[in-house]
């Protein structure tokens, strides 16, 4: 099949097909291009499409974000995850509106920190409107399929291969209708697991179907088994002289900008019980509360969390705030000023 069917038959399908409302398909807007790219980086777009709104509503430009603080813009993506996603987008913001206008090549567009060639290709592409080769997820699964690829792409040499492949069949012509067309095929139809090869159009010439290995492809390293950690959580909870409940405060502290969760709000958690152990007796905590465990997910490791419970009195408050640093908060304004899902989920188990 000549490179020319694939993108003509690509297009065709894309045409009547393809996603055409999704709320960051703007023709001269390539900030909420950007946006939505770094969203959907690891993330589907049906979770994204509960995000952007209320990000773009809260930085609508690219000057707005930029002359933001960090704690500013933590809370817009609190549970999205991958959080260095945002600090990046975040300095990339603060550069591009000093600069005062956005980058006009790839060259440039990957200098800014978060963005790498495929990214980078994205913005030309869907950005600028300008020629641009994409190499997502969903790009590399369609090729790998289309061509019966049985390499490990995940190899140097093999993607630069398929970078190369991809660059002979994105055409100069409704560029950014293709880039975003073999997105969509990819997502919707050319999909991992029980992909619809009835509705394809490249069915008839995609060799893994022609195989029989359209379940198989692209290959996939045998995933290792994800450790699973445990630490202690310290949730001091003071609601001495509150008539409602639902009022209390908890002892929160700032994440450190860098590593997990950076710059959002968490409970103190210790991962030694040693450490956890001494620092209850150095501050006379004693817990008559059975701790409450939840389970968090990440991609490289699970989490168990216990947290134990103490009920704080009044006078103990400063002084606790003075040994451990952080604010005193309810739940519901440490949710507002940004808290990962995993303290969302903690929130939810602790009977207020």
């Amino acid at each position: 099949m000549s490179n020319f069917s694939f993108s003509d038959a690509l297009l065709t399908w894309f045409d009547q097909h393809g996603r055409h409302d999704l709320p960051w398909q703007v023709a001269d807007d390539p900030y909420k291009v950007w946006v939505s790219e770094i969203m959907l980086q690891q993330t589907q777009v049906k979770t994204v499409l509960q995000y952007f709104d209320r990000f773009m509503q809260r930085f609508p430009t690219v000057h707005d974000l930029g002359k933001a603080s960090w704690d500013d813009v933590a809370p817009y993506w609190a549970g999205l995850g991958y959080y260095a996603r945002a600090r990046n987008l975040h300095k990339a913001a603060t550069i591009v509106s000093q600069q005062g206008q956005f980058p006009k090549t790839l060259a440039e567009w990957v200098e800014l920190p978060g963005i790498g060639p495929s990214t980078g290709g994205a913005l030309m592409s869907l950005g600028l409107r300008q020629y641009g080769v994409i190499m997502d997820g969903n790009v590399k699964r369609v090729l790998a399929r289309f061509f019966a690829i049985e390499d490990d792409l995940s190899k140097p040499i093999h993607e630069r291969a398929m970078w190369q492949l991809a660059e002979s069949l994105c055409p100069v012509e409704r560029n950014h209708d293709y880039t975003q067309a073999i997105m969509d095929l990819g997502a919707t139809i050319c999909t991992p697991k029980k992909p619809l090869c009835l509705y394809c159009p490249m069915q008839q010439h995609c060799q893994a179907h022609q195989q029989g290995l359209e379940t198989e492809l692209p290959y996939k390293k045998p995933k290792k088994p994800v450790p699973v950690k445990t630490a202690k959580v310290l949730l001091l909870r003071s609601n001495a002289l509150l008539s409602d409940p639902s009022d209390e405060q908890w002892l929160w502290q700032q994440r450190p900008n860098s590593g997990l969760w950076g710059g959002l709000w968490s409970l103190p958690i210790i991962e030694e019980d040693a450490e956890f152990n001494q620092l209850c007796q150095r501050l006379k905590l004693v817990s008559t509360i059975a701790p409450v465990q939840i389970s968090h997910s990440f991609t490289h490791f699970t989490w168990i969390l216990n947290a134990h419970i103490f009920q704080i009195e009044l006078d103990q408050k400063e002084y606790l705030q003075a040994e451990l640093g952080g604010e005193w908060l309810t739940p519901q304004k440490a949710t507002q000023m940004g808290i990962p899902t995993a303290m969302k989920k903690l929130i939810s188990a602790v009977e207020i």
